[in-house]
């Protein structure tokens, strides 16, 4: 999810279903984070193909689950017809004062315009309402994409720093952007986290479903050949007791709408 309004939706949502589930169900201790109350009228920004929206819908929870993926919204309405979901960019919310919390999960990396984003997630709550929130931070798989750049580089091709699609920034900087919005934080970490990447294909399906922004412009031929050099290079570092397992860094933050 992103300010990408006009670009191709490029998100494979059954991929995402079928070989990156550790999303959702790393967003599961989020939700214990939220702790969220019957009643309580919340948002799911960034929602994916909505499984932690039906988790808060079980908590009976009026959950709207928004995100910028059509092919994404598409999936979460045909698994889960009973909870609304809509396409919406989260640079341009439409709602003013209407929730009592905003929850987003694995969404605001994708987001290079984090200080929008943060007006509309502060408009988008009431007035004491909690924005809690996780997502790449500072160094978030750096040991995959310096050799995704590295094996670019090596096939004669230019690396542009605009062409990297995420925003990982450190705790400080991203909790000042909140205060500066009018969030007063109260819970802010960053963190470790080490993550599974199932499957002897595991790197591949991983750079196939997230990084396909950094291979912008390349042949889908020059692509697979790159792709197995990173495999070929990451292996020794990144595989143990067949499993590949990311260097994954998170933030977690809270914030409170006074």
């Amino acid at each position: 999810m992103g300010k990408v309004p006009n670009a191709e939706d490029n998100w494979n949502a059954n991929l995402y279903d079928c070989k990156h589930s550790f999303v959702s169900e790393y967003g599961n201790h989020l939700i214990e984070l939220l702790a969220p109350k019957a009643g309580e009228r919340i948002l799911d920004l960034g929602c994916g193909t909505g499984d932690l929206a039906k988790r808060l819908h079980d908590y009976k929870v009026d959950v709207v689950g928004v995100d910028q993926s059509k092919n994404m919204v598409m999936q979460a309405m045909n698994k889960y017809p009973t909870i609304k979901f809509f396409v919406q960019d989260a640079t341009n919310l439409e709602y003013k004062n209407e929730f009592d919390a905003v929850f987003s999960n694995a969404t605001l990396h994708w987001i290079k315009q984090p200080k929008q984003a943060l007006n509309c997630i502060y408009n988008s709550l009431r007035q004491g309402g909690r924005f809690i929130a996780e997502f790449g931070g500072k160094g978030n798989v750096q040991t995959i994409t310096d050799e995704i750049i590295n094996q670019i580089k090596e096939v004669g091709r230019d690396y542009k720093t605009d062409q990297f699609p995420w925003y990982y920034p450190s705790i400080g900087e991203y909790s000042s952007l909140m205060e500066e919005v009018g969030f007063r934080v109260i819970f802010a970490e960053h963190y470790e986290r080490p993550t599974r990447l199932e499957g002897d294909d595991g790197l591949k399906n991983w750079m196939n479903m997230f990084g396909s922004g950094m291979f912008a412009g390349i042949d889908q031929d020059k692509k697979d050949y790159i792709i197995t050099k990173v495999e070929n290079h990451l292996k020794p570092i990144l595989y143990k007791d067949n499993l590949w397992i990311a260097d994954y860094k998170r933030i977690r933050v809270i914030g409170i709408k006074e």
